[in-house]
């Protein structure tokens, strides 16, 4: 397991690489972040950042998605993918929003969590990027970042979260995330991984003799 002296080492590489650690995708209120999130389910970013303003257009306050039509939301987001749930998610979110939580995303995970669609990645996600609380959000570039380099033995999202909760800063936590991303994304990436042109390789175990990639 790597030591604390190296996953501090870690931390101030992927900061001076990536220095500002932002969410990829495009949102200007605190509900956009929640629904945009929940569209990215097996979906690419990039698509979702093509659905997101004609959504967001025609539906305007978190009062007229909760009143939205759900065969409407699913015709605006069918491309995504499990359109279907998705739209029905985001209507009954919105609605819960505004009857249990007085118009509010909630500000905890135990309420985050209530909302329909809503898992542990997405609350994480609000709970870092809109509220600036401590947060993990393990994704697919988090799971995989984290095994490579050895700051976890899992591919179980709720334990690399306890186990990245128990290594970072908590100050540092939601940030160190998002540089994974954008890490994962421009080097460690999962068919080419550039470990040559990697700054944070001496740190990784995959990047050591008799090592080899997953």
């Amino acid at each position: 397991m790597i030591n604390n002296d190296e996953i501090n080492d870690i931390i101030r590489i992927l900061e001076e690489c990536y220095p500002e650690p932002v969410c990829a995708l495009g949102h200007y209120k605190d509900y956009e972040l929640l629904f945009a999130t929940r569209l990215a389910a097996q979906c690419t970013d990039e698509r979702v950042d093509t659905i997101t303003p004609v959504l967001f257009g025609k539906y305007a306050t978190l009062d007229a998605i909760a009143g939205a039509e759900i065969p409407d939301v699913e015709d605006i987001i069918h491309s995504c993918g499990f359109f279907r749930a998705k739209a029905r998610d985001i209507v009954a979110a919105a609605s819960m929003i505004i009857n249990d939580f007085g118009g509010r995303v909630p500000d905890t995970m135990e309420n985050l969590l209530k909302l329909p669609g809503v898992g542990r990645k997405t609350a994480n996600l609000i709970l870092g990027d809109v509220y600036g609380k401590p947060a993990v959000v393990v994704d697919t570039h988090c799971i995989r970042l984290t095994n490579r380099i050895g700051l976890a033995d899992t591919k179980d999202p709720v334990k690399i979260e306890t186990v990245l909760r128990g290594a970072l800063p908590p100050d540092k936590s939601s940030d160190f995330c998002h540089r994974l991303v954008l890490h994962g994304r421009a080097v460690c990436t999962a068919r080419n991984p550039d470990c040559g042109g990697c700054r944070i390789s001496g740190h990784c175990k995959s990047h050591r003799p008799g090592s080899r990639l997953e």
